[in-house]
């Protein structure tokens, strides 16, 4: 099959971008699809013995059926939780677009049929003063997934997401409905409804409140159908 190649963006942070990117991988998995993944900047890392590690690239690297090191999936790693602009910029580290895309294009090399690049924060998150990450699929020419937070206030920001991902001339290849918190939001049915009518794309599943936040859990609630197309 031709790679199929998809850059997962969110809402905002802490949308559920790594736990559906990882869900994603699995079901790919499963189907015996050649998988592999790349979070490119990681802001939020801690010290270990191997380096600097991110919780969700290791996630995304227990995924990958294709045996890549830590370092090809998260070539930038970010010790402060914040913007990772700012991050980069108190760690004397400068961010680049066109690097990124060089480290992409690297495990993109790799034989390979699916592939996730998993954005940080949302759409417009600067990458430096020029630049932001919604910089990064546009020169890799990819199609993008959307991650959206069931919350008060998806509406507006799902609908601007989209419009900012098809002013840059990409492709919204799907959506994917994750609900964060414990308490679903009211009306959740109506406010579901709405977002499959507005945004154009397809819905690639619901994720409901997970106790257990796993890949495999997060696979059973998606679907690759309309991205292996």
């Amino acid at each position: 099959m031709t790679k199929k190649v998809y850059f997962i963006t969110g809402t905002d942070t802490d949308v559920g971008k790594t736990l559906v990117s990882a869900g994603l991988l699995a079901l790919a998995n499963k189907q015996g699809l050649r998988t592999a993944a790349i979070k490119p900047v990681a802001a939020g890392c801690v010290e270990t013995k191997a380096g600097l590690r991110n919780d969700d690239a290791l996630l995304l690297q227990e995924q990958c059926s294709i045996e890549l090191e830590y370092e090809q999936i998260n070539p930038v790693a970010l010790q402060s939780a914040i913007a990772p602009h700012i991050a980069a910029e108190q760690e004397g580290r400068r961010l680049d677009v066109s690097r990124l895309v060089g480290f992409c294009r690297g495990v993109l090399f790799q034989s390979s049929d699916f592939v996730v690049i998993e954005g940080a924060g949302g759409w417009r998150v600067p990458v430096n003063s020029r630049e932001t990450l919604a910089d990064l699929p546009k020169a890799l020419d990819v199609p993008v997934i959307l991650v959206v937070a069931m919350r008060l206030g998806c509406i507006n920001h799902a609908l601007l997401t989209a419009e900012a991902i098809r002013r840059d001339g990409l492709t919204l290849a799907g959506w994917v409905a994750n609900t964060t918190e414990v308490e679903p939001m009211k009306a959740y049915s109506e406010n579901l409804l709405t977002l499959k009518t507005l945004l154009g794309a397809p819905l690639l599943g619901e994720i409901p409140y997970l106790e257990q936040a796993s890949a495999l859990n997060a696979a059973q609630c998606l679907g690759l159908e309309v991205l292996t197309d």
